[in-house]
């Protein structure tokens, strides 16, 4: 891809993502949404491959129509309301469009169908992108909207995304498919709490934004795309494969890992709020996700195949050591014990 290309839509992702987050007024926040939706089609489509490029029209379509949603949303409350002001949704209808609007942008079910196809066809660098920066404006307007939505409707979303997320990834043989029903999954999570306590909310994107970050990094530093490059890439890099390992555990949220800490706490949570049928179905649907996440570190780690790889083990690489992957890494694994800091600063 042309350098000036890639530069100008990275600064448009950028410049889309702070407008959204950082505007009140419902025409402003669907511009920067506009803008990251039109900095990201390249990015999708760059390889040229007829996936890629079904990839990048799936996007568009969806993210399309889920902005169409957003504007019909806002202007039917100012016509209702006579306020843009995207924290004085108070008429009913415009909450619910905003619901579906913002359930298609972020790939909650049911309208997740286009998210692992469009992953899939992207890079990994471009997946983790889409898995991670693209979800931040549309639960910034959730949050900021958080209390005129309908609580029944977010926890009926949050518990098919952890269905769905957790059983379509079973029987994935893609890495990229799998974290696109992993994100499905985490998005639940987020969900479930919003309306009681957004900080949480926060809390979970953010955690869950490091751990992602990690496993496509390292995924990309190893070139697994699918499972079986996955069984051989061990005799090649041992210690990174060792390192996705935890970071896999982490995501399924296996103490004493980071990833236990949002989801003890959204469970917490939710019984003080009197919700534990709703945190008792949420982490029964949890451990279908647990399964793939084991299966994952299974073949990245624990189990071999015989006769597994011609290459002999490198014990001494000529690549240095890269600095971002190796401290995702640590932050991934070891931030449990700073819970009662973190609760505290919450």
């Amino acid at each position: 891809m042309n350098p000036h290309a890639k530069l100008i839509s990275s600064a448009s992702l950028i410049l889309g993502t702070s407008i959204t987050i950082s505007s009140n007024h419902w025409i402003l926040a669907w511009t920067g949404l506009e803008i990251n939706t039109l900095a990201i089609i390249p990015l999708i489509s760059k390889s040229h491959h007829p996936r890629a490029i079904e990839a990048a029209i799936k996007y568009f379509l969806t993210q399309s129509t889920a902005s169409a949603l957003i504007l019909f949303s806002s202007m039917t409350n100012a016509w209702s309301t006579g306020q843009w002001d995207i924290t004085q949704l108070n008429h009913p209808t415009s909450c619910s469009m905003l619901t579906m609007a913002i359930a298609i942008k972020l790939g909650l079910t049911p309208f997740h169908f286009w998210f692992p196809e469009v992953l899939q066809g992207s890079s990994l660098t471009t997946a983790l992108l889409l898995s991670t920066l693209m979800k931040l404006p549309p639960i910034t307007l959730l949050l900021l909207a958080s209390q005129s939505l309908n609580p029944t409707l977010l926890t009926l979303l949050a518990i098919s995304s952890a269905l769905i997320g957790g059983w379509m990834g079973l029987n994935q043989t893609q890495t990229r498919k799998i974290l696109a029903f992993s994100s499905i999954a985490h998005l639940g999570w987020m969900i479930v709490i919003m309306t009681y306590n957004p900080q949480l909310t926060i809390l979970a994107f953010i955690l869950y934004t490091v751990m992602t970050t990690t496993v496509f990094l390292s995924l990309a530093q190893i070139k697994v795309l699918k499972l079986s490059t996955m069984l051989i890439s061990w005799t090649k890099t041992p210690m990174l494969n060792a390192t996705v390992m935890l970071t896999l555990l982490s995501l399924a949220g296996l103490p004493p890992l980071t990833g236990f800490m949002p989801k003890w706490l959204i469970i917490q949570e939710l019984t003080k709020q009197e919700m534990t049928p709703t945190a008792t179905i949420i982490t029964m649907l949890s451990l279908l996700s647990l399964f793939f996440y084991l299966r994952l570190a299974y073949h990245s780690t624990i189990t071999l195949p015989p006769n597994s790889s011609n290459h002999m083990k490198l014990w001494r690489t000529n690549k240095t050591l890269n600095t971002p992957t190796a401290i995702l890494t640590t932050l991934s694994a070891t931030l449990l014990p700073l819970s009662p800091l973190i609760i505290t600063m919450m």
